[in-house]
């Protein structure tokens, strides 16, 4: 049967066979508690700790018997139809009592159109961007979004939808959401000045060209992507006014040695301590950033949340109850995106 939630505990349970000799629960490393299921009649069992999250996503390591001898494969629950696809493949999902996935995911959403680009500029490969738009607003002046993973964004956190359904509802104004592509992940969101300047500069030339920017651009990422995402909006840029930072990579050494034989350590954590070091701002930007409480990233995310605060800008920061990936990004986009997004543009009728 599917995990149950008993008391203190979840009860995770695999179906007992003869080829299976070990089964663990495969999950994220800071949830606490034993991995290993024991073998109670004609099931795998184990009582895990009841973890401070809405959601739980995981899978089983099975350890079976084979003609040519032990054989280990990870496998989704059997028994639980309830799963998510993420940047890593398929894994099932304990949701807890009172999880309720958003509301805008199901709600009417103005149609849009896609446009592909290309950025040139001092990068080596240029940066593919897909630019979502309200159907009927070419050459129209709008707001404009920036996502850095931008497909992912879209395919697992539905940032398209996301903007489509608040266009619908007149909760935000129309506006274009430019998807910048990651070709070359670790090189580029690692504080690469090329790229940096690549989106900043040019970048952002080119999507005015494509549709005039009404307003402050807004910059948005998650993990790496939230590291860049600040650092692109920390450069004097006049066009970018607002950063929406989700679980943000700002590795430091004091908070996150199990990352540094990370080949970009050493620039991440430079760059970090330099923005942390600054005292103040001649340009506030309105930053927003979520990250789980539970999660690696939590402490180098206050840290930073203060920095910037010392520093003058207007900085939200939430802790929410999950962890490093896509759902947990998605259901924080609302209200903290959204609010972010509503103090530099407006509503749809402001």
């Amino acid at each position: 049967m599917p995990p149950k939630l008993l008391d203190d505990h979840v009860r995770f349970r695999y179906p007992a066979s003869d080829d299976v000799v070990a089964v663990m629960l495969d999950c994220d490393p800071v949830i606490r508690g034993s991995r290993e299921l024991a073998l109670v009649g004609d099931q795998w069992e184990l009582a895990l700790p009841r973890p401070d999250l809405q959601r739980m996503e995981y899978r089983f390591t099975v350890t079976r018997t084979l003609p040519t001898g032990l054989g280990m494969e990870t496998v989704l629950d059997p028994d639980n139809p309830v799963t998510v696809e993420t940047a890593f493949g398929s894994r099932s999902v304990m949701e807890m009592p009172g999880y309720a996935v958003p509301s805008w995911l199901s709600a009417p959403a103005v149609a849009g159109t896609l446009t592909p680009m290309a950025l040139e500029g001092e990068t080596a490969d240029d940066v593919p961007v897909t630019v979502w738009a309200p159907e009927g607003t070419d050459g129209q002046p709008l707001p404009l979004l920036l996502v850095h993973d931008g497909p992912e964004y879209d395919q697992l956190a539905s940032i398209i939808q996301f903007s489509a359904a608040k266009i619908a509802a007149a909760e935000l104004p129309p506006h274009r959401v430019a998807l910048a592509h990651p070709v070359l992940r670790d090189a580029w969101y690692s504080g690469s000045p090329k790229y940096l300047r690549t989106i900043a500069g040019q970048g952002i030339a080119r999507l005015h060209e494509h549709g005039p920017i009404d307003g402050p651009v807004v910059v948005m990422g998650a993990s790496l992507g939230g590291l860049t995402a600040l650092l692109v909006g920390l450069l004097d840029v006049p066009e970018i006014g607002g950063v929406f930072s989700q679980s943000g990579s700002f590795f430091q050494a004091r908070h996150d040695g199990q990352e540094s034989d990370y080949k970009y350590f050493g620039r991440i954590s430079r760059r970090v301590q330099e923005v942390i070091d600054t005292r103040e701002t001649a340009r506030p930007l309105r930053i927003g950033m979520t990250c789980g409480a539970l999660e690696e990233n939590a402490a180098n995310n206050r840290d930073m949340a203060a920095a910037l605060r010392r520093a003058g800008h207007d900085v939200t920061h939430v802790e929410v109850a999950d962890l490093h990936n896509y759902t947990a990004w998605r259901d924080a986009l609302d209200p903290h995106l959204t609010q972010v997004l509503r103090d530099l543009w407006g509503d749809a009728q402001g």
